[in-house]
Formats: C-alpha cells, sequence, structure tokens
C-alpha cells in the first residue's frame, strides 16, 4: 500500500534533502508533501528548488506556499527585496542566485508561483505551511497570507488543555475540523525539541533544518520519521540562518 511522507522546511538544504530522502527510499507510488520554506538560510537555495522540479517527474509530490517562498518568488519576479526577508535567509539566496541565467530565474519563478496554499487529503488530514485564522476553517481563511505566516495555531495547539471535552464553549473551534493538521514554519527547537511534536491534532515537523536541527521526513500515518544529519555539519563554514 502507498503511503504520504511530510516533509519539514529546508531553507536551501539540498544535501540535508537528498540525505534524508535516501534513508527514507520512498517507493514509486508513495505521495510526498513539502510543507513550504523551500529557500532562505543555507546557500544551495537554486539547487533545491531544481532538486523538486526533477523529483516531481518522478515521484507523486505536493508543494506547499512557504513564506520564505513567497519573499524568494517577488525578487525574482521584479527585485522586491526588504530588511526582513534579506536578514533571515534572503541574501544567501541572492548570493546563490548569482551567475544563473535567466531561464533557469523563469523556471524557479514559475515553479515558486504555482505552491499550494494548503492540501485537504481523503482523510481529512490538514497540510499546510504555518495555519489559519478562521474559526470556520481555511475554505473560510479572509486571509490567505494566514496559511503561511500564521503562529497562533501551534501556539494555541501547544497550550491545549487535553482534558477539555469536545462538546465544551472552551473547546478550540479550529481543532475541531480536520482529523489531523500538518504544519512547519515554526522551528521545534524553540521548545527544546529536534524531533516531530505533536500537541493537540496538530503535529509540527520543522525541525530546525535552518538553525542547528535535522531536516525531518515523516510517515503520516504511523509517524515513523527520519532525519538528515544536523544541517550546519552538512555545511561546514557556513551560519545557515543561526
Amino acid at each position: 500500500m502507498s503511503k504520504t511522507f511530510v516533509i519539514g522546511d529546508i531553507h536551501g538544504a539540498v544535501r540535508a534533502l537528498e540525505q534524508v530522502l535516501e534513508r527514507v527510499a520512498p517507493e514509486e507510488d508513495d505521495t510526498l508533501i513539502f510543507l513550504g520554506d523551500y529557500v532562505d538560510g543555507w546557500s544551495e537555495s537554486p539547487q533545491v528548488i531544481d532538486f523538486l522540479i526533477g523529483l516531481e517527474k518522478r515521484r507523486n509530490c505536493l508543494f506547499i506556499q512557504g513564506n520564505h517562498d513567497e519573499f524568494c518568488y517577488d525578487w525574482l519576479r521584479d527585485g522586491t527585496r526588504n530588511d526582513q526577508w534579506l536578514y533571515h535567509g534572503g541574501q544567501a539566496t541572492i548570493d546563490a542566485y548569482k551567475g544563473l541565467g535567466e531561464a533557469t530565474r523563469k523556471r524557479h519563478m514559475e515553479f515558486l508561483g504555482n505552491l499550494q496554499n494548503y492540501h485537504l487529503d481523503a482523510g481529512n488530514r490538514l497540510f499546510l505551511h504555518a495555519g489559519f485564522t478562521n474559526l470556520r476553517g481555511v475554505e473560510h481563511e479572509y486571509f490567505p497570507e494566514m496559511f503561511y505566516w500564521d503562529r497562533t495555531l501551534w501556539e494555541m495547539a501547544l497550550s491545549f488543555d487535553v482534558s477539555l471535552d469536545k462538546a465544551s464553549y472552551r473547546y478550540p473551534s479550529r481543532l475541531t475540523h480536520y482529523k489531523e493538521i500538518f504544519i512547519g514554519h515554526t522551528p521545534v527547537t524553540r521548545i527544546g525539541e529536534t524531533t516531530p511534536v505533536s500537541a493537540a491534532n496538530v503535529w509540527n515537523v520543522d525541525t530546525g533544518a535552518a538553525f542547528k536541527g535535522p531536516l525531518t521526513v515523516m510517515d503520516t500515518v504511523t509517524k515513523e520519521f527520519w532525519q538528515s544529519d544536523p544541517v550546519w555539519k552538512l555545511y561546514p563554514g557556513e551560519e545557515g540562518r543561526n
């Protein structure tokens, strides 16, 4: 039976991506769901996008939009940049594109421009980069940017009172719509972890690859996971987003 794997934030670390997928060894009919933030941090953001474009030709892949991906798309499209992006890994991406031709830039802009805000599968499992704010669910979100910027969903899940009955008016509405929610965006290294963390029905698989953590791939059913080496060890002499 085919499997579905979810992949956390990559942040320009193609070496970690290649390493962890080699350890997973997915079958041809398996599905790979990438949760966004393919760029910004380590020095190989263009190589990550090239790898993903090639991978999609050989595997069933779904690519979710991350906030860093939007920054990169805007820059590739018209040169838009801001200090926040440059500080949080964008400069490494700009540097990595030096010397690459216009054809590569256009191909990458097309990839980034076709990312999905979220994916809801047949088992009512939701996959998105960050979160959502509308109490009625993602279909009713007023601000699509929240799909790749929101942190309140994860904050709420971490503080969730497991003793609450679903019938209680105190039970958070956002947690009632989906069987499980898979996110990245807020690295679990912030709470001292380097493996996927479950809170309420939310799974966070951003294990801090942009910083001192590994890149993680997780089986969405069994919750077995595979990890790269700590990414900073694969990029000696670089700082990533540290």
